[in-house]
């Protein structure tokens, strides 16, 4: 296992980074985890992008040795930083300036990618309206706007959405592409009928609370993130 760690002031981060072979400088990916803080699944994602020719790092938004309980409720742990979106910010900015100053990353060509509170904080990068990232993408993430001042939003943006996701409605959904449309994004929202929050995990099993992995939504996503990087990267 190959850790990354940097900083956010006086707080050490630690994740993982899986290289590509082959000499770069390479495309880079980061991902963003779920509720729960940094784990193997964010790992295996970061394996998986390498595997396809790119760098992948599982980032670490709650810092080093922070983690949640995989299969409770670790709302204690991300509340914090859904009520102080600033922060959230720059803990999610350093991480890209830490990628960014990788040696074998090609700085033009960064991405950041993420699941459940994880693709808040995609969302949250893009909007930052920081050159750095050139794409956002969130996999069943959450769309509550940041409150922060509003910023021109550079970065392209795919949403990858199961219809029936309790945690965001469809009136949350089409906010949200009012709010992209109006920070003048280049956006992409994809819907999956039938298709609850977690569709990506295949260990979600709790369709009463509308959380259920899908099979073929994840098969479906995966492809629309690999098109979707082809195109960013060229």
């Amino acid at each position: 296992m190959t850790t990354f760690t940097y900083t956010d002031g006086d707080t050490i981060c630690e994740g993982y980074v899986a290289l590509p072979a082959g000499e770069g400088p390479h495309p880079a990916v980061l991902i963003a985890h779920n509720w729960g803080g940094q784990t193997v699944a964010d790992n295996n994602v970061a394996d998986r992008l390498a595997a396809m020719g790119y760098i992948g790092v599982a980032i670490d938004v709650y810092g080093q040795g922070v983690r949640g309980d995989p299969v409770g409720d670790n709302s204690g742990l991300m509340g914090p930083w859904m009520a102080d979106r600033a922060a959230l910010q720059r803990r999610l900015l350093a991480a890209v300036d830490a990628v960014a100053a990788h040696p074998a990353v090609d700085t033009a060509r960064i991405v950041i990618i993420g699941y459940c509170f994880g693709g808040l904080c995609a969302l949250d990068v893009a909007r930052s309206g920081t050159p750095a990232v050139k794409a956002a993408v969130s996999f069943h993430g959450v769309y509550a706007p940041s409150g922060l001042p509003a910023s021109p939003i550079t970065a392209k943006v795919l949403v990858l959405h199961g219809w029936d996701d309790p945690m965001t409605p469809p009136d949350a959904t089409v906010a949200l592409a009012k709010e992209l449309s109006a920070a003048a994004a280049d956006w992409q929202i994809h819907a999956y009928g039938g298709t609850m929050h977690a569709f990506t995990a295949p260990g979600a099993n709790n369709p009463a609370g509308g959380i259920e992995y899908s099979a073929a939504a994840d098969r479906r996503s995966w492809q629309a993130l690999s098109n979707f990087l082809a195109e960013v990267f060229g």
